[in-house]
C-alpha cells in the first residue's frame, strides 16, 4: 500500500511542479518586461530633459542648469545601474565577477545619493530665491550653480568609496553582490549622509519656502480695492444707441457724482468693473499656491520612493532578530529607482516655460522625420 501510494501521488506531484515552473516562469517574464519598461522610460524622459534645456536659451538659467544636472545624475542610475538591477533582480545570482560588483555598487551608492542630494541643492537654491530675492539675484550665477553641484557629488562619493577597502578581503566565488552591512558604522554613516539628513534638510527648506508662500498669499489678497477700470458700452436699441455707437472711454472710480448724473449717461449702457490691483494680486496668489503644491509633491514623492528603502537598510545590521525578505528589498530597491523616472516629470512639468520648450523640441523632432 505504501508504494502503491507513492507511485500513485508521483504524477500528481510532477504536475503541480510543471504547473509552478509555469507560473513562476510568467512571473519572471513579466516582472523583467516591467522593470525594462521602468529603465527605459526612466532614460528617455530625462534625456529629453537634458536635450530641452539644452536646445532652448530661454531656459540657460542657473535654477534650470540644477535641474539638468539632476536629469543628467538620473539618467546615469537608470544606464549604469538599473539594466544589470533588472538582470540581478530576475535571476538572485550575481555571475559578473568581483570586480564589476564593486563597481556596479559604487555607481549605484554614487548615482542615488548624488541624485538625493541634487533635491537639495535645488530646495536650497529656491529657498535663498524666496527668502532673499533681490540679494541672491545677484549671486544666483552659473558658477554658483556649477559649485553647488560639485559639492553634491563630492558628498556622494565620499559615501561610496568605503565600501571599497573591504569589499577585496574577499577571494571567494561571488554569488551575490550587495554592501557588506556587518560595518554598522558605515551603514549608520551612509543611511544618514545619503537620506535622513538630507531629508530633515528637505523638510526643513519646503517647510520655510511653503511658510513664505502663505504668507505672500495672504498678502496678495487685500481687504481693500485697488484703481478700478470701467468699460462701458451703448446696448443695441437703447435710447440714445442711435447718437453714438462707440465705445465710451475707460473712466476710473474717481469720476465724480455730478458727471455720472448728467443728461448724456442716462442711456442704458453695459458696464464692466474690473479691480486691475486685485486681478493682478490674485494672479499672483495662485501662482504662489501653484508652487506651494508643487513642493507638496515634490517632497510626498521622494519620501514615498526611498523612505522603505532606508529603513531596511538601517534595520538589517541593527535588528538581528528580525526576518527580511529579499523579494521586500528588491520591491524597495526599485521604488528608490523610481524617484529618477518621477523627477523629470515633476520638475519640468510644473515649469510653464520649460513644457513650451519641450514641445517646440517635440514637434522640431517630429518635422524633421
Amino acid at each position: 500500500m505504501y508504494i502503491n501510494y507513492n507511485h500513485s501521488c508521483a504524477p500528481q506531484l510532477n504536475i503541480l511542479i510543471n504547473v509552478n515552473a509555469k507560473y513562476q516562469l510568467r512571473a519572471i517574464n513579466l516582472i523583467t518586461v516591467i522593470l525594462s519598461i521602468i529603465t527605459i522610460a526612466t532614460i528617455l524622459s530625462n534625456a529629453f530633459v537634458i536635450a530641452t534645456i539644452s536646445q532652448s536659451r530661454k531656459l540657460h538659467t542657473p535654477a534650470n542648469f540644477l535641474i539638468a544636472s539632476l536629469a543628467v545624475t538620473d539618467l546615469l542610475v537608470s544606464v549604469l545601474v538599473m539594466p544589470i538591477c533588472v538582470i540581478y533582480t530576475v535571476s538572485h545570482t550575481w555571475t559578473l565577477g568581483q570586480i564589476l560588483c564593486d563597481i556596479w555598487l559604487s555607481s549605484d551608492i554614487t548615482c542615488c545619493t548624488a541624485s538625493i542630494l541634487h533635491l537639495c541643492v535645488i530646495a536650497l537654491d529656491r529657498y535663498w530665491a524666496v527668502t532673499d530675492a533681490v540679494g541672491y539675484a545677484k549671486k544666483r550665477t552659473p558658477a554658483r550653480a556649477a559649485g553647488m553641484i560639485a559639492t553634491a557629488w563630492v558628498i556622494a562619493i565620499s559615501i561610496s568609496l568605503p565600501p571599497l577597502f573591504w569589499r577585496q578581503e574577499k577571494v571567494e566565488e561571488v554569488t551575490s553582490c550587495s554592501v557588506n552591512t556587518d560595518h554598522i558604522f558605515y551603514t549608520i554613516y551612509s543611511t544618514f549622509g545619503a537620506f535622513y539628513i538630507p531629508t530633515f534638510l528637505l523638510i526643513a527648506l519646503y517647510g520655510k519656502i511653503y511658510i513664505e508662500a502663505r504668507r505672500r498669499i495672504f498678502k496678495n489678497c487685500p481687504s481693500k480695492a485697488g484703481k478700478r477700470l470701467t468699460s462701458a458700452h451703448l446696448i443695441t436699441n437703447s435710447p440714445g444707441s442711435e447718437s453714438s455707437t462707440s465705445p465710451l472711454n475707460y473712466r476710473t472710480q474717481e469720476t465724480s457724482a455730478a458727471e455720472t448724473c448728467s443728461p448724456a449717461h442716462v442711456w442704458q449702457v453695459k458696464v464692466t468693473v474690473s479691480d486691475s490691483l486685485l486681478d493682478k494680486k490674485r494672479i499672483s496668489a495662485a501662482r504662489e499656491k501653484k508652487a506651494t503644491k508643487t513642493l507638496g509633491i515634490i517632497l510626498g514623492a521622494y519620501i514615498i520612493c526611498w523612505l522603505p528603502f532606508f529603513i531596511y537598510t538601517l534595520l538589517v545590521p541593527l535588528c538581528s532578530t528580525c526576518t527580511f525578505y529579499p523579494e521586500l528589498f528588491d520591491f524597495f530597491t526599485w521604488l528608490g529607482y523610481l524617484n529618477s523616472l518621477i523627477n523629470p516629470i515633476i520638475y519640468t512639468m510644473s515649469n510653464e516655460d520649460f513644457k513650451k520648450a519641450f514641445h517646440k523640441l517635440i514637434r522640431f523632432k517630429c518635422c524633421r522625420h
